[in-house]
């Protein structure tokens, strides 16, 4: 879900040599960390902190930190996204996870006692599609594709996400209240298991103000993954940002 960020405004021309580099931050907290691909769910209170780091150029940096309200590791995801095409309304990023990590806590016996231990599962490799067309200032059509393979022998080995996204943005309700809807249908393959779904995202923001609530929920139309038939949570968002520049 994306959210307004901040912007840096300054009172003189920048030097077309200077290199700019921008920073955003989001911070959320949720009642129910939920995926939309069921490998990745946590099932309890979370909170996610997600960068975006990019410069004049095409690559971003945009890695994912989540962990259990218990401050346990959920899974850490590092993003790394590449624009291949940057049109005026079309634009299509080619992107990887390395590493993409989900954690999962048990017990076992160390010198004859029980003890918990946290495990590391591994995807690798990851590769994303991200196909998107702007229909208006505040509409636009995005496709998604994920392909990883599960590198532990309990992950399922070939796992497929295509994802239809329709996006409308900066909705406005108030001079001073807007909000985002983002509705996508969706299709999953978990090596031989898949399943139709229906997911939406809905964001309530303040115009220059750092803080916003959104919700999310996901509804399974046809599947035999076995996962939630429906499932939502609610999150508060803190949003922050700046623009260094690089002499």
């Amino acid at each position: 879900m994306f959210l307004h960020f901040t912007h840096l405004s300054l009172g003189q021309s920048l030097d077309t040599t200077q290199q700019i580099i921008h920073f955003r931050s989001m911070l959320s907290a949720t009642n129910n960390g939920f995926s939309l691909v069921p490998t990745f769910s946590l099932g309890k209170p979370a909170v996610v902190t997600t960068f975006n780091i990019s410069g004049k150029g095409r690559f971003s940096f945009e890695p994912e930190f989540r962990y259990s309200m218990e401050f346990k590791p959920w899974s850490f995801i590092f993003i790394w996204r590449y624009k291949l095409i940057e049109k005026n309304k079309f634009q299509l990023k080619l992107g990887t996870h390395l590493p993409a990590l989900n954690f999962i806590s048990g017990s076992v016996i160390k010198n004859g006692m029980e003890q918990e231990a946290i495990q590391a599962r591994r995807f690798f490799p990851v590769i994303e599609v991200i196909p998107s067309y702007k229909v208006s200032t505040n509409i636009s059509l995005g496709l998604y594709y994920l392909y990883s393979i599960g590198m532990e022998k309990e992950l399922t080995k070939n796992n497929h996400f295509v994802s239809l996204q329709p996006n409308f943005n900066n909705i406005p309700l108030t001079k001073q209240f807007y909000m985002r809807f983002n509705p996508q249908f969706y299709y999953l393959k978990l090596d031989k298991q898949d399943g139709f779904y229906v997911a939406s995202s809905l964001t309530l923001a303040r115009e220059n103000f750092p803080f916003s609530i959104s919700t999310l929920m996901n509804k399974a139309i046809d599947s035999d993954i076995p996962a939630k038939d429906f499932d939502w949570n609610v999150s508060l968002n803190y949003t922050f940002g700046k623009d260094y520049i690089k002499k």
